[in-house]
């Protein structure tokens, strides 16, 4: 089990070799696993100090001279105090930044409310030309940071805190618009991402052991989202559901609704924070409280 941030900062020091590459953070290096590549790399590392409308300004501004860069703080202040610079600066100017988002969700657990974003789907998947992407495990997260060198433009990458079930295996496949699909069962499908992947397998597991098979999509790229997969699954399975640590409104329920309305009706149950914000304990019972169980998807069928 690790961390999808801690992940991120072996990615970095992996990465760090080149020497085009450029990490930047905002007080948090530690926090958010920079701290890695600045202890390998000094002199490529920059802190902006707590001014998170700087980190991405400046980033942008590496970006557009040619270097490598990842910016990096937790998701509450990347999508929410940077949010002008990350609209004008990064997207509408087309920057290829890499916006490294962590501590996403109520997964921040005793951080309470004020630091558990459950927005910043919302905020940055209707931002002209962002791609926004989220991984569930180790393998995810290098695999999708790797691909995300080669993509043009401002890409948003949510991470979380804790520690998450290892789900992926090294032969595993990612691409910018793709989804992976476990299992192939007709009675029903449940759409995730993040630490809510391994949640939904866990749900799979034991319903099929009371004869109900479902699959579990890993809807990892958000923006753009694998519309085919979403269309795939309405027709030929019974039931949808998604799972989410975001809110309802504006997450990942909301983009497969707009598909299923565009191009095949049907009804989605929605398991997510319904208009309210987050509670502070231990992310476990967060979790519990707000219902992103395995017990509460098996409930469903």
């Amino acid at each position: 089990m690790k961390s999808t941030r801690k992940a991120y900062g072996e990615f970095l020091s992996q990465l760090g070799e080149d020497k085009n590459v450029v990490v930047l953070d905002a007080d948090l290096a530690t926090a958010t696993k920079t701290d890695m590549f600045m202890k390998e790399y000094p002199e490529r590392h920059i802190d902006v100090g707590i001014a998170e409308q700087d980190l991405v300004g400046t980033a942008c501004g590496l970006a557009l001279s040619g270097k490598t860069v990842f910016a990096s703080t937790f998701a509450i202040f990347m999508a929410g105090r940077a949010y002008d610079q990350v609209r004008n600066t990064a997207a509408y100017s087309h920057v290829n930044v890499n916006l490294c988002a962590t501590h996403a969700g109520v997964m921040v657990g005793e951080d309470g409310p004020t630091h558990q974003c459950i927005e910043d789907i919302a905020l940055m998947n209707v931002v002209p030309t962002m791609k926004v992407l989220s991984p569930a495990d180790d393998v995810s997260t290098k695999k999708i940071l790797k691909f995300c060198l080669n993509e043009e433009g401002p890409k948003y990458i949510r991470l979380g805190r804790s520690d998450l079930e290892d789900i992926y295996t090294e032969d595993a496949e990612f691409k910018l618009g793709g989804s992976n699909t476990f299992g192939d069962g007709t009675d029903g499908t449940v759409f995730a991402y993040g630490p809510t992947v391994s949640i939904a397998l866990n749900a799979q597991k034991e319903l099929k052991e009371k004869g109900i098979n479902i699959r579990v999509v890993d809807l990892y790229s958000i923006k753009p989202v694998d519309r085919d997969i979403i269309i795939k699954c309405a027709k030929e399975t019974d039931k949808l559901i998604s799972i989410e640590d975001h809110s309802v409104i504006g997450g990942i329920g909301s983009i497969i609704s707009n598909v299923l309305c565009e191009e095949y009706p049907k009804k989605l149950e929605k398991i997510g924070i319904k208009d309210t914000f987050g509670k502070s304990g231990n992310w476990k019972v967060v979790y519990e409280y707000f219902g992103l169980t395995k017990d509460n998807i098996i409930n469903k069928f």
